[in-house]
């Protein structure tokens, strides 16, 4: 399983789009190239650090088995260890779980 964070109103989109193309805040697939994830540990850090002043935070429970494009673990940066990117649009069926944060 992996993690993606957005809020309700990106999400609405996604739902009546079919798939999910928010890659981070303010930025989408096309822009990003990539749609940034976390794992189990990692996206407490993330929502901390990045979502801190985000009252309408969702975090999507993606079943990476239901994915039909590419993810990888990739270190960019100045990140502590490897996040989980994934390369195109995350279709709704592989979101198995939707849960609202705050």
């Amino acid at each position: 399983m992996i993690f993606h964070l957005t809020d309700s109103t990106r999400w609405a989109l996604s739902l009546a789009a079919g798939e999910h193309t928010g890659s981070t805040r303010d930025l989408d697939l096309a822009a990003e190239g990539y749609i940034h994830c976390s794992t189990a540990s990692q996206w407490p850090a993330t929502a901390d650090r990045f979502y801190a002043d985000v009252g309408d935070l969702l975090l999507l429970h993606i079943d990476e088995a239901l994915l039909d494009v590419p993810f990888v673990f990739e270190q960019l940066g100045d990140a502590p260890e490897p996040f989980p990117h994934v390369y195109g649009p995350i279709p709704i069926a592989a979101v198995v779980e939707v849960q609202r944060l705050r």
